[in-house]
């Protein structure tokens, strides 16, 4: 043991950056009584807690067992002394001292000790040094032991906070993982159940549509019209609800896929299901590849490409122009268009399910397009956002971690 100051000094510092790391009390312990000995070259180090009335020998450090796992009144022990006075106490000889409990010392190698409280003012435990050889501590290796002790004090308190926290995260991890379950449970028996009296509505919309539809007036073809596209819409809300609670539990299966080209096919796709009159005016960069689920990447420009051109069928050309930007960490794909775009004081809605900025009147959807875009890109690890003008347009980015 080196007895130069300077030298416990630095290994006082090493321990308080030891300590700094703890996140239990077995790694303060561990760390605390193997300092204690070393600080002052003892024979011995104990690690007291107070347990209500009594002293908790937590652990030791020692060339013979000591008391580690004992309790003991508070009264009848020096660790108990210490944190009764709330200070530090030196014996030379513990045989003649009266504040020893002899019987309790008598079959260990203990001649000398040194207790120091932890926390003097409120202690919650004591620092033990002993020494197998006649030996009166020093006041500079009291001194290095209070300071152990009180660097302790305020690990404790900081473990304990730190417990609580992770206390309260993995409560309310668990609370959250009980309420999805339930929620996911319940999204599928309705869109299950959902689905076989509004075939049953479509299928009798469509015998009426064929039926009798010569006997229907315009407004009641009208009506009928409007009740077929009605189930239609419901159906589609359905099975976008459904992509929405399995895309979590979607086992991964990535592949390397050609963005520019899954963009383009569906781009065509949708251009396709849109009147013939309208302008379209597409420009696509070279998209670097992907490693990524395929059937998911799909739902991800489906939903974009499909806003884009929704929100532009006010305008007398549709402009959609899809591209990339390229960073150290991430690459960011971004669809853009010249449509009615959104007012960013409402951004926050933007991407929760089933939150639309724009009424039905104007554009049909259900909200829930966007929050299946922002669930599939965070599988990756990567983040989606946007920006807007009110009837200028709107960009859409989605970037991809290590693309």
């Amino acid at each position: 043991m080196e007895t130069i100051p300077g030298k416990r000094l630095e290994r006082l510092v090493t321990v308080v950056q030891e300590l700094s790391l703890a996140r239990n009390l077995q790694a303060v312990t561990g760390i605390v009584r193997t300092a204690a000995r070393s600080l002052t070259g003892a024979d011995g180090a104990t690690f007291v807690l107070r347990d209500k009335d009594k002293c908790y020998y937590v652990d030791e450090d020692a060339i013979s067992p000591l008391w580690k796992g004992s309790r003991f009144p508070i009264e009848t022990c020096i660790s108990g002394w210490a944190m009764m006075n709330r200070q530090s106490v030196i014996i030379p000889d513990i045989y003649q001292d009266g504040r020893v409990p002899i019987e309790a010392y008598r079959p260990t190698f203990v001649k000398s000790l040194v207790m120091v409280p932890i926390r003097t003012m409120d202690p919650i435990g004591a620092i033990g040094n002993y020494w197998a050889r006649p030996h009166e501590a020093t006041k500079e290796e009291a001194q290095i032991l209070q300071s152990l002790a009180d660097i302790t004090a305020v690990t404790l308190e900081n473990v304990q906070i730190y417990e609580e926290l992770e206390a309260r995260v993995k409560q309310r991890t668990e609370e959250l993982e009980i309420a999805n379950k339930q929620l996911e449970a319940f999204s599928y028996s309705v869109t299950h159940d959902l689905r076989s009296p509004l075939a049953g509505v479509l299928g009798l919309a469509q015998v009426l549509q064929e039926e009798y539809s010569l006997q229907l007036d315009g407004e009641g073809r009208e009506l009928m019209g409007l009740m077929e596209q009605s189930v239609k819409n419901m159906s589609q809300l359905i099975d976008n609800l459904l992509a929405f609670f399995t895309t979590s539990k979607k086992e991964l299966n990535s592949v390397e896929v050609s963005m520019k080209t899954i963009a383009t096919e569906y781009f065509q796709l949708l251009r396709a299901q849109e009147p013939m009159e309208r302008t379209f005016e597409f420009t696509i960069s070279d998209l670097p590849d992907a490693w990524v689920d395929r059937t998911l990447i799909k739902q991800v420009w489906m939903n974009l490409l499909g806003n884009a051109i929704k929100y532009s069928r006010k305008k007398d050309k549709t402009n959609i122009q899809v591209g990339y930007e390229q960073t150290e960490q991430d690459t960011i794909y971004f669809v853009k268009d010249q449509g009615s775009g959104f007012d960013m004081a409402h951004y926050d809605r933007l991407f929760g399910a089933f939150q639309r900025l724009h009424n039905d009147q104007e554009f049909e959807g259900n909200g829930i397009g966007l929050s299946l875009v922002e669930r599939i890109i965070a599988r990756y690890g990567g983040k989606v956002w946007a920006k807007a003008v009110p009837g200028e347009g709107a960009v859409f980015y989605f970037s991809l971690p290590g693309s």
